[in-house]
């Protein structure tokens, strides 16, 4: 039985699909399709990969530090948070990952809530 989420549903390879699956998402979303606006998507997914990674128990670390210092600039309120944790356990639970297993991961995006909301927190 694999040891980590990471292990459980593919590593890096499945990862890197869901990522993908969810900026589709996030693109087409009212509440945060404008975060995305002239960013270079192919760079953004690479490093979200592997952020999503490391909460799933894979071999990528990132510190709270340079989480806040990525998005302090980005003026997040918890309404946009709120909307990408949505569209990410929605596109977890498309690729098949147990309820539990979402849990899990949504429950370690919200423990980095206040390093990457910067309106309203």
């Amino acid at each position: 039985m694999a040891g980590t989420i990471y292990e459980k549903y593919g590593g890096f390879k499945t990862v890197s699909r869901i990522v993908m699956a969810f900026y589709d998402k996030a693109l087409d979303s009212d509440q945060i399709g404008d975060y995305f606006v002239d960013v270079d998507l192919s760079q953004l997914i690479d490093h979200q990969t592997k952020f999503i990674s490391s909460l799933l128990g894979g071999p990528v670390s990132f510190s709270d530090d340079q989480l806040h210092r990525v998005h302090r600039q980005l003026e997040i309120c918890h309404a946009d948070f709120d909307e990408m944790v949505s569209l990410l356990a929605g596109t977890l639970v498309d690729h098949g990952m147990a309820r539990d297993d979402v849990e899990t991961v949504i429950g370690e995006i919200e423990a980095r809530r206040k390093m990457i909301v910067s309106i309203g927190s």
